[in-house]
């Protein structure tokens, strides 16, 4: 089924240039589909972008990618090294020239495992052999969404024993060309409940994340900011309650160009009931589309969202 929505689709023209200022679905039926979207990344250079899709309540999970040419931007399809395993949440390096993701591949053998964090640098036009970041960073239990600053330093999402809270974000300083040892953000950002999802940006001034649990949240799962003062030290996060809906929202990104700000949320526009009853094809044509209860990525301007901070 996944080839067959990869094998869709032509090309189609649409810039990312100029962020709405409003929030936006991403290109409705190209991008934002039916199917369940999400983790949005797009390359230093622009000209390529990289995202998860999965059919609804699957356990699979896959990266696929879009290219930029002189026409348009391709149909969205797997990338090279996914497709066997579960592979989610890709996250360029600040040069471009390295893919990291989250994914379920075994170190050796066949079976899936918990999820690590992995990398995989250019080869030629393409991608290299997947390279698991070792013991360092990945345990027994699960490593999930990887976000790398400009220099080197890697945040990530874990569920640790002893932890501040019941999921939380991890930093792993890139010290002497090596991960070290990670540890917990303070309590500015992680609480005693669900942190996740965090993007940080090149000069780690300000961190983008889904927390879930906190008083007066919206639904599902909020997006939150957590700024750095002149000192270094995170500023006790603020909910970006403009953007936020009764659904799950998560997954930011924001451009390298810093003008964008992408996430993933699952608003939907399904009917509780019908004025007249309805028939198979208006039901399925509901489904259909890409307000269906899945996953979306939507885009707006990112100094729209930074001007109605406190």
């Amino acid at each position: 089924m996944l080839l067959v929505f990869s094998a869709a689709f032509s090309q189609q023209k649409f810039s990312l240039e100029t962020p709405p200022k409003q929030l936006m679905l991403l290109e409705p039926g190209f991008i934002s589909t039916y199917l369940n979207e999400r983790d949005f990344a797009l390359s230093p250079d622009g000209n390529e972008i990289y995202f998860t899709i999965s059919t609804p309540k699957s356990t699979f999970q896959t990266i696929v990618f879009s290219k930029r040419t002189t026409t348009g931007w391709t149909k969205p399809e797997l990338v090279s090294f996914a497709g066997q395993f579960s592979d989610l949440e890709p996250a360029f390096s600040a040069d471009g020239n390295t893919l990291y993701f989250a994914s379920n591949r075994p170190l050796s053998g066949n079976s899936i495992k918990d999820f690590d964090i992995w990398k995989v640098t250019r080869s030629g036009a393409g991608w290299g052999n997947p390279e698991n970041l070792g013991s360092t960073i990945n345990t027994t239990s699960d490593e999930f969404y990887p976000s790398v600053a400009k220099n080197g330093n890697l945040y990530f999402t874990a569920t640790y024993t002893g932890g501040p809270g019941r999921e939380d974000i991890y930093v792993s300083r890139f010290e002497q060309n090596a991960f070290q040892k990670p540890v917990a953000l303070d309590t500015a950002v992680n609480s005693k409940f669900y942190e996740f999802n965090a993007f940080v940006s090149p000069d780690e001034d300000y961190i983008l994340f889904t927390s879930y649990g906190r008083k007066n949240e919206s639904g599902g799962g909020d997006l939150y900011i957590s700024l750095k003062d002149a000192q270094g030290k995170w500023q006790p996060a603020q909910n970006l309650k403009q953007l936020n809906s009764k659904q799950l929202d998560y997954c930011p990104f924001v451009s390298p160009d810093g003008k964008s700000l992408f996430f993933t949320s699952e608003r939907h526009e399904l009917p509780t009931s019908f004025a007249a009853p309805p028939n198979y094809k208006s039901i399925a044509e509901i489904q259909n589309q890409p307000l269906n209860g899945t996953g979306n990525i939507y885009w707006i301007d990112f100094k729209e969202v930074l001007r109605l901070l406190k």
